[in-house]
């Protein structure tokens, strides 16, 4: 079976490929052991395509975005928005981009301890940097949603297309990825201070074919409690499988690993997960489990006594018949206080209502490395295709959300749901 990788350095056609790939496949609904609920499910003037991940409040709202969707009209599917939800999925208040402010917010949003909300938007911002579409922006959400522009991208030298998560250290900067620009045209790693002023901290060089430094960093980076950054590119490095790199606070590089593309996995596209010093991550290919480029795996990164990283591969996707297990895993994992890890697949499962394709999973992978799929999504009403990763409460209610499936919208199309999930 071949692994279907709908982003390469293409990745932001993802949207309109599985709206695409849904328009006349809403299927049946279905009724398992765990409990699921769609809390939201959208219809376009209120969002479309929502790929990022959610957040959460102590009060239980989610915070987050979508892609496409909205009262703007930079297309016929609006140029995307940025939410909040109360607990039960009804939207609180909702800002929808109109392009000069930001154009397809692909990551998900960052919150201070203040209520403001940080992010991307992968095009929009400055048009006359690539236009029509613009190279993207930082923007910044008060509580209410009023939106403030905190950086628009201009191109090499400077990076461009961000579609990455962003973080912050205590006194309000902010870091994250773009996957194009940089000095070389391979991406690079930026920093906005709070007056808005950015600063590339590293310009990927490549080649993304391998042989050198990483090239592509699309999901952004994690900190530590020093102050370093860690992420991963999905090419490059020493054999054009991508890179897990780390950044000091000198702005000095370290390659930790690179993937072969084969049973250690490739193409890592995650945002990485950091708990008592390892690192946790997926890969979109690589690995056995099917045909010649694998479906991707989770990962594990081991800092070693002299100084080397040891990489081990927890999971194997596609292991099972059909890739009921799961195929393709998304951008993110989370973990809860017993260890466990959890993520989703944005191919996989066990309806392959999707115009012949399977529709996605959630899945648990316990401390000894064996999954537990607790959700596959049917392309009906529960959604299709959840390529974010998931958010956890106190009580390991998970919450996620799909790009497609739900309701129809823009014609044939589907936009995608809002859900939750007690394991």
């Amino acid at each position: 079976m071949r692994c279907k990788k709908p982003f390469s350095a293409g990745k932001p056609t993802f949207v309109i490929f599985i709206m695409l790939l849904l328009a006349s496949a809403i299927g049946p609904t279905q009724a398992q052991a765990r409990k699921f609920k769609v809390l939201h499910t959208f219809h376009g003037r209120d969002g479309a395509g929502p790929v990022g991940v959610l957040i959460r409040d102590a009060a239980g709202n989610l915070y987050g975005t979508t892609a496409g969707g909205g009262t703007g009209r930079c297309s016929q599917e609006g140029c995307g928005t940025a939410f909040k939800m109360d607990k039960t999925g009804k939207e609180i208040w909702l800002h929808s981009f109109k392009g000069g402010n930001g154009l397809n917010p692909y990551a998900g949003l960052l919150r201070d301890t203040s209520g403001d909300l940080f992010g991307t938007t992968l095009y929009g911002g400055d048009t006359n940097c690539v236009p029509p579409e613009g190279c993207g922006t930082v923007f910044k959400l008060d509580k209410t949603g009023k939106e403030k522009v905190l950086h628009k991208f201009t191109g090499v030298p400077d990076g461009y297309f961000p579609e990455s998560l962003l973080v912050s250290d205590k006194a309000g900067n902010l870091y994250g990825t773009t996957y194009e620009g940089g000095a070389d045209s391979q991406g690079a790693i930026f920093k906005i201070d709070t007056t808005g002023t950015e600063t590339i901290l590293h310009s990927f060089t490549g080649p993304p074919e391998g042989g050198g430094d990483g090239a592509f960093s699309y999901e952004g980076v994690i900190r530590d409690a020093a102050g370093n950054l860690y992420g991963v590119t999905a090419k490059g490095g020493a054999n054009g499988a991508g890179v897990v790199y780390e950044l000091d606070t000198t702005g000095k590089e370290t390659l930790l690993y690179s993937f072969s593309g084969g049973a250690d996995g490739g193409d890592p596209d995650s945002v990485l997960l950091l708990d008592k010093g390892n690192l946790y991550g997926t890969t979109a290919n690589g690995g056995t489990g099917c045909g010649v480029t694998g479906c991707g795996v989770v990962f594990k990164l081991s800092p070693q006594s002299e100084g080397t990283w040891l990489e081990s591969v927890l999971y194997t996707f596609c292991s099972l018949t059909n890739c009921a297990d799961g195929e393709s895993p998304g951008d993110s994992l989370i973990m809860d206080r017993a260890g466990n890890l959890y993520g989703t697949t944005y191919f996989g499962g066990a309806y392959r209502n999707c115009n012949g394709d399977a529709c996605g999973v959630v899945f648990k992978l316990d401390a000894t490395g064996k999954e537990t799929v607790l959700h596959s999504f049917t392309g009906g009403t529960d959604g299709a295709f959840p390529y974010a990763g998931l958010a956890i409460d106190g009580s390991s209610n998970l919450y996620g959300t799909t790009g497609s499936g739900g309701a129809k919208c823009y014609g044939s199309n589907t936009c995608g749901v809002v859900f939750e999930l007690t394991p």
